[in-house]
């Protein structure tokens, strides 16, 4: 299984995940052209993209969907709430409706999708199982906090895509109005650094080999300091030594073997 973050941060989110030549996208918050420029560099094709699957109704998760999906004829996999609160995409044939727990089944992968608490009409995070490895890939990312579904779907891990959004210290002396800091802290809102590596420190399985921090904003928090935050916290679990990468905004991660 190969993985990878095209995009991940405040202004768009686009994961890959696939096998061989082919695979599917978790999100697609950035445009047509930017996640085909994204899967060149890794050396995929935008034609070879089985499906996208979609956390939750916010721009920076589905702004490329509508164009993607009809111009490369790919299906959408998305609850209805989600789909009633915001438009998806214009060829209603391509979408596909999920529901809670409801196990999908596309390009030998089992994708699992479990709620979340986030500001959003349906939120959901997904646990990814391929058969033939026997490994899972998490995709955790706009979570106000580590919930139930969070840590068991952390504790099954052997790679995740986890937010490491705000450092709350920046979040609270930063230039956001008082409301948005608010929500940001809140359980509706985003996991701090602090949030993250706790969760994956009383959580983890010492299977869990890499962790890829995401969805770090730009105002509130530096890359640097997520770093430290988890290796500072981790050094507590002698049974735990992760290797932990960054993603971006501006331009896809390496392509990651599982």
């Amino acid at each position: 299984m190969e993985v990878c973050a095209l995009a991940s941060a405040s202004s768009g989110n686009c994961f890959y995940i696939g096998k061989g030549n082919s695979g599917f996208l978790v999100d697609a918050g950035i445009s047509c052209r930017r996640i085909s420029e994204s899967l060149d560099l890794i050396g995929r094709k935008p034609q070879n993209i089985k499906g996208i699957i979609i956390t939750h109704e916010h721009s920076d998760h589905i702004r490329g969907v509508d164009v993607f999906s009809r111009h490369f004829n790919t299906p959408i996999f998305v609850s209805e709430k989600t789909a009633e609160n915001s438009f998806i995409c214009s060829d209603n044939s391509l979408i596909n409706f999920f529901d809670k727990n409801e196990v999908l089944k596309l390009d030998g992968f089992e994708i699992t999708p479990f709620l979340k608490s986030h500001k959003a009409a349906e939120p959901f995070l997904f646990s990814i199982y391929e058969k033939t490895s026997k490994k899972t890939v998490s995709v955790i990312t706009d979570a106000g906090f580590c919930c139930k579904n969070v840590n068991e779907v952390i504790s099954e891990s052997n790679f995740s895509f986890l937010e490491s959004n705000h450092d709350v210290k920046m979040l609270e002396e930063g230039p956001y109005p008082w409301p948005v800091k608010k929500w940001i802290k809140s359980d509706i809102g985003h996991l701090s650094n602090n949030q993250a590596s706790l969760g994956v420190l009383e959580h983890a399985n010492p299977k869990l080999k890499h962790i890829v921090l995401s969805h770090l904003s730009r105002t509130n928090n530096v890359p640097e300091l997520a770093l430290k935050t988890f290796k500072n916290l981790l050094k507590e679990r002698r049974d735990l030594s992760p290797k932990i990468s960054l993603s971006s905004g501006d331009r896809p991660t390496e392509l990651f073997s599982v």
